[in-house]
């Protein structure tokens, strides 16, 4: 499909501080792409240069073929919700989604009407009267959000939309938020830094880190196939050690990990070009490993620590050189002390959940 929404080589350097660096995405109509990464990795900057607040240094945005990098916040037509939402308390929420229309010069009985048909996309028909203060946190995101669509803007920008909500709340609205920005058809860009967040609200999503596009995919594809070992260990957990690959095979690649030859990882997790004796970098999901009696084949390790998490339990296991590794069990009865082998969880074809990274230069 078409990219709607451009961002060519966007760079925006403040001192010696490159906050954006030759970022480039493109984005289909109608399409939600989440920003995401940890504190200073440029997702905030790159919102503002979205909707104007910043200039770039060098490169461009386009939106459905026109360049525009120059043109003023309001000329863009982006509707933008941020962190903080930004309501004023001594307005009603009526007066406070009209804000931005009137500002557009928007007045007289079509005021009114474009109001309430904004309220109306948010489930919020009927409160153009109430305080912002009687209002529940989700229902203050919601009024942010009609007010930022009421001039039917071409692109909708959020800036860490739910971080203000108390947990259930969060996971309640991201549910409503997702729904709803589909429902309208309106190209999303957000900023978050919480993986579950970008997840469930991005039908794609954009890693970055230092200002750099580190990978860009869909949900399932970051967390099967990540690009590198900073996108690996960023998007869910991983654990990691040292290895060596052993041999390539149809549809794998057998590896060795502390003298151990411990199984195969299917090509999905593999970067390319890896050989019989190099040296990897061996990234593990916590689901692809598997507590069983200490067994030639298997990693020796004792059990160091365990968290209950409802039907889970996530494990720390330390291995007979020291290392670390977290393993996902529902219902083992394993205990910090236990004396454990870790094999890889198998599935078809291979072990799904581990993958493989040169060291050698």
């Amino acid at each position: 499909m078409t990219a709607f929404l451009r961002l060519e080589q966007l760079t925006k350097q403040f001192g010696a501080t490159a906050a954006v660096s030759r970022l480039s995405l493109a984005i289909t109509r109608g399409e939600i792409l989440a920003l995401l990464g940890p504190s200073g990795s440029g997702k905030t900057t790159t919102l503002r240069l979205l909707a104007g607040f910043e200039t770039p240094d060098h490169g461009a945005v386009v939106v459905d073929g026109n360049d525009v990098t120059r043109q003023t916040p309001v000329a863009r037509r982006f509707g933008m919700v941020f962190q903080h939402y930004a309501l004023f308390p001594h307005l009603d929420v009526g007066e406070n989604v009209a804000f931005g229309l009137e500002s557009l010069g928007v007045t007289g009985s079509e005021l009114p009407q474009r109001v309430g048909r904004a309220l109306e996309l948010v489930d919020l028909a009927g409160f153009e009267r109430r305080r912002i203060a009687e209002l529940s946190g989700g229902q203050q995101q919601r009024v942010a959000l009609a007010r930022a669509l009421a001039p039917e803007p071409r692109v909708l920008l959020l800036d860490e939309p739910l971080s203000n909500l108390d947990p259930l709340l969060r996971e309640r609205t991201r549910h409503e938020l997702h729904d709803l920005i589909h429902r309208i058809g309106i190209t999303t860009v957000l900023v978050t830094h919480e993986q579950e967040e970008a997840f469930e609200l991005g039908d794609r999503v954009a890693v970055l880190r230092e200002g750099r596009l580190e990978q860009v995919g869909t949900p399932d594809e970051l967390y099967a196939q990540p690009a590198n070992p900073f996108v690996a260990g960023f998007v869910g957990r991983a654990s990691s050690l040292e290895g060596v690959v052993v041999e390539r095979i149809a549809g794998g690649t057998r590896i060795r990990v502390e003298g151990v030859d411990w199984g195969v990882a299917t090509d999905a997790g593999v970067q390319r070009g890896l050989g019989p004796g190099q040296r990897v970098l061996v990234l593990v999901r916590p689901e692809a490993l598997w507590m069983a009696r200490p067994e030639p084949g298997s990693l020796a390790a004792t059990v160091r620590d365990r968290r209950f998490a409802g039907a889970t339990s996530l494990f720390t296991v330390e291995t007979e050189r020291g290392t670390l590794l977290e393993v996902s069990a529902g219902g083992s009865p394993h205990a910090a002390g236990d004396r454990v082998g870790l094999v890889p969880s198998r599935r078809a074809g291979g072990v799904a959940g581990i993958h493989l990274f040169p060291m050698d230069p």
